[in-house]
């Protein structure tokens, strides 16, 4: 039994539980039956597990797939909310998802649902700020770190809410330097605030130009850990939410965009990303900066507290635990 126990806590260890579901426990063994229970993501692991016993016949009765063809989809209906790795606001965020993220749900429990992404990225999130089916696309992405909308076209007039940095919004209509904007609720803002879809560059030249502006626009917003936007927010998210307002989607975390990235040697270009890791962490890479060209680069560091150029050949503390380059956009 307890080379069985040993070998399930390995293969428990082994999966990313970002990306994956492995939970399962012994409910008994009997004359070389093996009974368990728990949960996995995908059929398929279950001849993970059938290879890692093959003396014993596995019941597997109990072990619920979360993965089907049916999956009911939602879309979060809040202007940002929060992810978990567990059911409650209590745990540390994972991440945070803008209004209009598109959800796959994979299990309830009371008032919380585990949901997955398009890229595969698992958590839970609170119902009550989801809505469902699958949002409107959105025609324009919002470019200022945390902004009002407001009911008139107008700096005066009242605020109906905010929207955060990277939402996507459908634009309703403009009013001189005005544009009203919808996503959880409607109203109006600044026309400069906003990007068309349409108006990304194809050009790799003018993503980089717009990359320089937008790594400006985010200067001294705070470090948040699983923070995805301008009330807070962490390296990984940092870096991925530049790329989306030149139309490129990435991996949500620093390790993920470190082995999804092409490498790159000096000398480095506007885009390419700096990767980092920390002896004493599980991961290899920790962290990551996105290059302004050459050395210098923006990141948002528990050190500096929030957004903020370095250059790296100058900081030991960053020169010392540098892994090396990637990028997504050459």
């Amino acid at each position: 039994m307890e080379n069985i126990q040993s070998t399930l806590d390995q293969l428990t260890s082994e999966s990313d539980s970002r990306t994956t579901v492995f939970d399962i426990e012994i409910q008994r063994l009997q004359n070389r039956m093996l009974a368990l229970s728990g949960r996995l993501l995908d059929k398929s692991q279950l001849e993970t597990l059938s290879r890692h016993f093959p003396d014993l016949k596995l019941d597997t009765g109990s072990v619920r797939i979360l993965n089907r063809s049916d999956l009911p989809r939602m879309h979060v209906a809040t202007n940002l909310t929060g992810l978990y790795e567990r059911p409650t606001f209590g745990m540390p965020l994972s991440s945070e998802l803008p209004y209009g993220t598109g959800l796959e749900i994979l299990e309830e429990q009371g008032s919380w649902v585990f949901t997955r992404q398009s890229d595969g990225y698992l958590g839970w999130a609170y119902q009550p700020y989801l809505a469902d089916g699958i949002a409107v696309a959105g025609t324009h992405l919002v470019l200022a770190p945390s902004f009002e909308l407001r009911v008139q076209p107008d700096e005066t007039s009242a605020i109906v809410t905010r929207l955060v940095s990277g939402t996507a919004v459908c634009v309703e209509e403009t009013h001189g330097e005005w544009t009203k904007a919808a996503a959880n609720k409607s109203g109006w803002m600044p026309s400069s605030l906003l990007r068309a879809l349409r108006d990304i560059p194809d050009s790799i030249d003018e993503k980089r130009k717009m990359l320089i502006q937008d790594a400006a626009r985010m200067t001294g917003v705070p470090y948040l850990w699983g923070g995805t936007s301008g009330n807070g927010i962490d390296c990984s998210g940092l870096t991925r939410l530049l790329h989306r307002w030149i139309g490129i989607e990435i991996p949500r975390d620093a390790d993920m965009q470190h082995a999804a990235a092409r490498p790159v040697e000096p000398p480095f270009n506007v885009s390419d990303l700096f990767f980092f890791g920390e002896s004493d962490d599980q991961r290899r890479v920790t962290h990551v900066g996105m290059s302004l060209g050459g050395w210098r680069m923006v990141h948002s560091s528990r050190g500096r507290n929030g957004v903020y150029v370095d250059d790296l050949q100058e900081r030991e503390s960053l020169r010392s635990i540098f892994v090396s380059a990637g990028s997504f956009l050459r």
